[in-house]
This record gives structure tokens, C-alpha cells and sequence, in this order.
């Protein structure tokens, strides 16, 4: 399967041509403000992650997120990235991690449709049972966004985030397979 496919994006495999989009991306404070990442990247560091991530399993690559913007196959405009982090094949579980990099696209829902796919992806291709994230509390956009998507809140680290002079609580979130499919089978008899 080498695209994924949603009403508005496409998923598809990171390149190496890639790298430039991403670095802009990681480098920018307001893209960054609520992932785990604190310092900048150089092109030499975002080429070595590059190359780690392509030593893991591919179902643990990230995915480009594009959205169509002509008529062309070829013709998506990259706005972020998605990926699945050490899925644990014994239990069925794996954590899930998104990034809108292109901010003229936020808070136009590409960010729950992307949660949407990756989750029918994660159960109906990779037979996992539950996916879960991690989100700050400071974070709305994201945390309406998980919930749009179907995501639960299941828990509370308290104050474990620290960031601009204070400290911040991280909410765990996530999705059972059979809870997922209850909501799906509702939205189709709609």
C-alpha cells in the first residue's frame, strides 16, 4: 500500500527530499511549542534522524501528510508530518505522534482527519488493538482535535512537562480497536 488515502490528504512515505520542508518546520517556534523537541536542528542531525528512522521497522516511518492542491497525482502540497512509535506487537499497542508543520492549514481539521486514517490504518491493516498519545494540557487545538478523532482521556502526568518558566501536566489519551468500530459503524448509519 504505498499512499493512504482520506477525503482531503494523502499519506505517503517520507523522502530524503523531505528534509529541507522538515527542517523549516522543526526550526519554527510555533510549530514546535507543543512537541518534545527544545533546540534547533541543523541539517546535519535532521539527515542522521533520517537515517535512523529509515533503520526502523517500516511500519514505524513517518508518513508526509499532503493535501491536494490541483489535479495532478502528483500535485500535494506537504503540510506535516504523522508516525507510529515503537508498536508493540505483542499487546497490540502503539504510541501515535502528529505535527502540522504548515500553519496556514491549522485549525482547518487536517489534524483529525489524519487521526481518523491513521487509526483505520493501525486497525484494519495492523491488527492493532489500542493507540494511544501523549498531548499537553496546554495544547487545545490538539486535545479537541484527538477527540474529534475519537481518542478518550485515560490519564494525568502531573506537572512532567516543563516549558516556559513553569510546568505543565501531559494528558495520555487513546483509542481501543472495538470502541473505534462501534464509533465507525454509528457514523455510516448516519
Amino acid at each position: 500500500m504505498p499512499h493512504l488515502f482520506g477525503k482531503r490528504i494523502r499519506l505517503r512515505a517520507a523522502e530524503k527530499e523531505d528534509i529541507t520542508t522538515f527542517l523549516r518546520w522543526i526550526n519554527d517556534p510555533e510549530v514546535t511549542e507543543n512537541l518534545g523537541l527544545i533546540s534547533p536542528f541543523s541539517r546535519f542531525e535532521e539527515e542522521q534522524w533520517y537515517e535512523e528512522m529509515m533503520k526502523r521497522p517500516v511500519h514505524e516511518h513517518v508518513f508526509v501528510i499532503g493535501i491536494k492542491e490541483g489535479t495532478q497525482d502528483k500535485d500535494y502540497l506537504p503540510i506535516g508530518t504523522c508516525q507510529f512509535f515503537q508498536i508493540d506487537w505483542l499487546n497490540r499497542s502503539s504510541e501515535i505522534g502528529i505535527m502540522i508543520g504548515e500553519k496556514t492549514y491549522w485549525d482547518q481539521g487536517y489534524g483529525t482527519e489524519t487521526m481518523q486514517l491513521l487509526l483505520k490504518h493501525a486497525f484494519e491493516t495492523l491488527n492493532l488493538h489500542r493507540i494511544w498519545l501523549r498531548v499537553y494540557d496546554k495544547n487545545k487545538r490538539g486535545i479537541r482535535a484527538y477527540e474529534k478523532a475519537g481518542f478518550k482521556h485515560e490519564g494525568t502526568l502531573r506537572e512532567a512537562h516543563y516549558q516556559h518558566n513553569r510546568y505543565y501536566d501531559i494528558h495520555l489519551m487513546s483509542v481501543l480497536s472495538h470502541k473505534w468500530q462501534i464509533n465507525q459503524s454509528m457514523e455510516e448509519e448516519k
